[in-house]
This record gives structure tokens, C-alpha cells and sequence, in this order.
């Protein structure tokens, strides 16, 4: 039986993610997006468990200014983690000091960085509850001292979990441990702060890699989303950090603002409208739909005809607004079997009409739907039959 907390996969359909609440015989999940799908409890199967989510959150992070030089014995070696890891949080220093005694053959083409992160499946064949490989390519004649980083959306925006740190040697592929299912249920942003050198010898600088990306967690339980590459023989998932010597994402640094000469009567007007405008709060102008006997309730979704002022509502919250409006309509009207209900959505980019298809088929699923009529509303509605 589901529980909160739980990380869970649909059993019938494409998709999953966290328990977030139970009602009844209906368990609420949340997606990677945040946005809350209704399915039967029996139409779900539970991946990790609550409790396993809880045992596999990071342990207290040693801090990064006591790393000791190690043996050469000690350096991590492709395909193997580091000894002096302690999951999930590795924590090695390569030995640097001891270059000279290494193989470091610079290609023709290292002076260029290339860095991959790839994720590789223990076992491919079950996705639902194997362990994944967490791999860094170095392809360049540079050491990397780096850290990688993980976040969930669920934690404050500032808050990061060091999985490694440490450093890498020019031309090879390290290892960096493994992930359970757990860990990759919160890893919803990966970072990867890098800075490149060379030993004993002049070097082109390299600029400070700062990369960072969200995840489609939910890839990591498809199939088709692990594909084999120049780095990889057998399929990953993976993420190219530095290509040809630029950086495929990056975390915006805060631009300071250039100075300019404006009209301070002006400006200060504008203020002061602004701030009438965000003291205003949000007034909802949907009503209960009426309709007389026989005819077709008629609801536009479309924000404006729903509250009178947006500010300060994200995308994120209009869509969610507009599900509460959906959700209330159709629960008032559950009991009126027959009645017909036009739902006003519009094309646009057909985020909200797919959120409304995804809970009628879970929510609502003996209801009636069906496109409403192209001569009056176009493309833009669905009609919903109360059975």
C-alpha cells in the first residue's frame, strides 16, 4: 500500500514521481514540474519507499578544507569508485604532486576541453530499481579540480548536496560511485564547478566551469533515453558539460545595472502606480456556471475570466488556478448525470488543455469527452458529459 512520501511509478500509463497526499482511495503524485497528478492507489507501484528515501538522504558533509594529500595508490580509477568515498558524498584528492609520475600523453586535440557526466544503469533491464553509475570524462591535456553538486526542487534554491570532490587527471574517465533509485528521485539539479591546469609546464587558461541543469528525473526509468556515445560503450544517460571548449550551460552571473538618466517625476509616478497595482490582491470573478435545463454549462478557464489581477502569480500558479476552477465545476456537478459541461481552454501552447486531459482520464475517467463544436468555439474547448 502507497504511502506519503513515497516514490512511486503509474502502473497503466507513462510517468510518476512523490506521494504527496492520500485521499481516500486517491493518492496525489507529484511530478518533477511540481504539478500534482490524481490516480487510483491500485494503479500505482511503489519504487522506493518513504523510509528508503529518508535512509538514503546525504550524511553530513566533511568540510572541504581538511582533504589530505593521499598515496598515488589512492587515486580513483575508470570504472571503480574512490576508496576514501563515503556515500553519497565522495571526497578524494588526486594526487597532483605526483604528475611527474603518471602517464599524461597530451592528444593534439586536449587543449580543447571536453567533459561529460554520464549516468549508466547496472542493470538495464530493470530501470525500476537498479543502481546507476555516475561517470566524469575528461577528454583534454588539463587536470580538473572539481566538485559536483546535487539539488531537489523541494529544497531552498541555495541549498546544494556535495556528491564529489576532488580532482581528475587529463585524458580519463573516473568514476564517481553509484546512485540508488532514491538519490535520483531528489536529484532534480546537477552543478559542476570545475577550474583546469596543468603541472610543471605553461598552459593556455581555461575559463571556470560553473554548469549547471535540471533533470528529467523520470528519464532515468525509460529505456529509450539511455543511448550509447563517443565516450560510452554501453548506454547512458548523459550530459555534456564543456563541448569543444564551450560550456553547453552556465549559471548566469547578476549583470550590474548600467546607469542611465531618467526623468525622476516620471519615475517616481510609475512607482507609485506599481505599487498601488501589487497592493491590489487578486479578485476572483468566477462565479458558480448556471445553466437552464437541457443546455450546456459554459466555463472559460482562460485567466482573465477568472480573476481580475495576475501580479505576482507564476505560470505555474495561473495553471493551478485554473485546475482548482476545473476540479470545482466538475465536483458540483458530479451527481447532475447527463449534464454537458464546455470547457473554454484555447489553443495557446496546450499546456492547460493536457493538464485537463490528464485529469479526466484519472479523476474523471467515466465521464463523457469529446471536442466541443469547431463552428463555435474552434479548436479551443472540450465538452465533458456527466454519465
Amino acid at each position: 500500500m502507497a504511502k506519503v512520501g513515497d516514490i512511486v511509478r503509474f502502473l497503466n500509463d507513462v510517468g510518476g514521481g512523490k506521494v504527496v497526499r492520500i485521499n481516500g482511495n486517491m493518492a496525489y503524485v507529484a511530478d518533477s514540474d511540481g504539478f500534482e497528478t490524481p490516480i487510483l492507489i491500485r494503479e500505482i507501484v511503489v519504487v522506493q519507499t518513504a523510509e528508503q528515501v529518508a535512509a538514503a538522504q546525504p550524511a553530513p558533509k566533511a568540510p572541504l578544507n581538511t582533504f589530505k594529500a593521499a598515496s598515488k595508490a589512492d587515486a580513483p580509477t575508470p570504472g571503480s569508485a574512490p576508496a576514501s568515498a563515503v556515500a553519497p558524498v565522495k571526497l578524494q584528492n588526486d594526487v597532483v604532486d605526483d604528475a611527474d609520475d603518471l602517464d599524461t600523453t597530451e592528444t593534439d586535440y586536449g587543449d580543447v576541453l571536453n567533459v561529460v557526466l554520464g549516468f549508466e544503469p547496472i542493470e538495464i533491464q530493470h530501470l525500476s530499481n537498479t543502481a546507476y553509475e555516475c561517470s566524469l570524462v575528461n577528454d583534454s591535456n588539463y587536470f580538473l579540480c572539481f566538485t559536483m553538486s546535487t539539488r531537489s526542487d523541494d529544497d531552498e534554491a541555495s541549498k546544494w548536496n556535495l556528491y564529489y570532490a576532488g580532482t581528475v587527471e587529463p585524458n580519463i574517465q573516473v568514476s564517481l560511485g553509484d546512485l540508488n533509485p532514491g538519490d535520483v528521485a531528489l536529484m532534480d539539479r546537477i552543478r559542476v564547478q570545475a577550474i583546469a591546469f596543468k603541472k610543471d609546464k605553461t598552459y593556455k587558461a581555461q575559463p571556470i566551469i560553473d554548469f549547471e541543469t535540471s533533470v528529467d528525473t523520470t528519464k532515468f526509468f525509460k529505456l529509450h533515453c539511455f543511448k550509447k556515445n563517443e565516450y560510452f560503450d554501453k548506454p547512458v544517460l548523459s550530459f555534456e558539460i564543456m563541448r569543444d571548449g564551450r560550456q553547453t550551460s552556465t549559471v548566469a552571473p547578476v549583470k550590474p545595472a548600467t546607469p542611465a538618466v531618467v526623468d525622476t517625476d516620471q519615475l517616481r509616478r510609475a512607482m507609485q502606480q506599481k505599487v498601488r497595482q501589487d497592493r491590489r490582491p487578486a479578485q476572483p470573478k468566477f462565479s458558480k456556471p448556471k445553466a437552464a435545463p437541457g443546455q450546456p454549462i459554459e466555463v472559460d478557464l482562460h485567466i482573465d475570466a477568472l480573476i481580475d489581477n495576475t501580479n505576482g502569480l507564476s505560470s505555474s500558479a495561473i495553471l493551478n488556478y485554473q485546475i482548482d476552477t476545473f476540479r470545482e465545476v466538475m465536483d458540483q456537478n458530479l451527481r447532475n448525470h447527463g449534464q454537458k459541461i464546455i470547457f473554454i481552454h484555447g489553443k495557446g501552447e496546450g499546456v492547460l488543455r493536457q493538464a485537463l486531459n490528464k485529469e479526466l482520464k484519472h479523476r474523471y475517467k467515466d465521464c463523457d469527452v469529446q471536442d466541443a463544436s469547431f463552428a463555435q468555439y474552434g479548436y479551443g474547448a472540450t465538452q465533458v458529459t456527466i454519465k
